[in-house]
């Protein structure tokens, strides 16, 4: 029996010792590191502007507190997402309206989008679901119509593109995560990126308690001004090295997940019952975060019963999401959202099973994993 963990961090001898080059130094905030890591990440999406936070929730927060949106206000956020996306709207005091997935993506259903906005409605956010890109060119034409700002939720997209441009560049702004299991890691952290320089110019102040200058632009240490209200919601050197060696081999580590998601969809394919998450449209270029099958028929109500052999059989799985994020209780609750509502998210959260192909697996635990899978069935 092997043993296959759904996700795993790789983290090699270059990480650890980038590490201890910061700590054998004084700065382990404010420093050279930090600046690196942001110039690297533009480099690699082929943007200008990426500013390093403390997570991909603080980048979403941050969005929507430099819009300036509060009670009263409205932001368009898909169901099926995590719960981050919605909380970041939360946040700041307005409400998060949510639209059903279309079923082959997981993504938002555009046609939908429509319908939900109103006077009230500020931004549109959009959510790639597991790496696969939104039509970015239908949610920005919508934008334009109706003067909406567009926040895109990139916690799974590094290495998606739309069209030959990277996720996080389509909208106003974009937001990364490099939680341990992603597509790469600094432990914690994320990435606020923007095509705009005035937001980046804010939002840098904003992350910093609002503070009007840089440690390296103080004439006088110690002395300096706040201008605008802002968070502690910086990323430390430490994070930052861990970052910059990540980025070295981030090509290395999409082209595996590809690899291992083409085998397991090919050694997956002649089984009926199953459903593939999956783009089809050429226009979309799939970061291949995870395979995530729907269980049809009789299959998904024995959804954690399969779950549960493919874990004796040393299978690691996971489940994006456990339910549509307005039937989460918070949000049924506060808002009085109902089961039915969602019907194709709910249809992908209560019968799909999320299978690994993370860089750290290889060919052999493709066809281990579609032949367990197959004796299960």
């Amino acid at each position: 029996m092997r043993n296959i963990p759904f996700g795993r961090p790789i983290i090699m001898d270059e990480e650890k010792n980038a590490v201890l080059e910061v700590l054998s130094g004084h700065i382990l905030t404010h420093g050279p590191k930090v600046k690196e890591f942001e110039s690297q990440f533009s480099k690699f999406i082929g943007g200008e502007n990426s500013l390093a936070v403390a997570s991909c929730t603080a980048g979403l927060h941050l969005a929507y507190f430099y819009l300036g949106i509060g009670p009263g206000d409205e932001v368009i956020v898909p169901a099926q997402t995590h719960t981050a996306t919605a909380h970041s709207v939360e946040f700041c005091g307005a409400k998060p309206v949510f639209v059903d997935s279309e079923l082959n993506t997981g993504n938002i259903n555009i046609d939908l989008i429509e319908d939900a906005i109103t006077e009230r409605t500020k931004a549109i956010s959009v959510v790639h679901f597991l790496g696969i890109p939104v039509r970015m060119d239908l949610i920005t034409s919508i934008a334009k119509k109706y003067n909406l700002f567009v926040v895109e939720d990139c916690a799974l997209a590094i290495g998606s593109y739309f069209n030959n441009i990277h996720a996080g560049l389509h909208g106003d702004v974009g937001c990364f995560s490099f939680y341990p299991v992603k597509h790469m890691t600094t432990a914690e952290g994320g990435m606020f990126v923007t095509k705009h320089s005035h937001i980046a110019e804010i939002v840098s102040k904003q992350r910093a308690f609002g503070i009007d200058r840089q440690i390296s632009e103080r004439k006088i240490p110690g002395i300096y001004d706040i201008d605008m209200l802002g968070f502690n919601y910086r990323m430390s050197e430490l994070q930052a090295a861990i970052g910059v060696e990540q980025l070295k081999r981030v090509e290395t580590f999409l082209k595996k997940r590809l690899e291992n998601f083409t085998n397991l969809a090919n050694n997956l394919k002649a089984i009926d019952k199953i459903k593939i998450i999956q783009s089809d449209d050429n226009a979309c270029k799939n970061s291949h975060y995870c395979l995530s099958v729907i269980l049809q028929d009789e299959l998904s109500e024995r959804r954690v019963e399969i779950i549960n052999k493919l874990k004796e059989n040393g299978v690691g799985t996971s489940v994006y999401y456990p339910k549509p994020v307005p039937l989460m209780k918070y949000y049924s609750q506060k808002y009085g959202y109902k089961d039915g509502m969602f019907p194709n998210a709910s249809l992908i959260s209560d019968s799909s099973i999320a299978l690994p192909v993370g860089p750290h697996l290889g060919t052999e635990d493709m066809a281990y994993i579609s032949e367990v899978f197959y004796k299960i069935l």
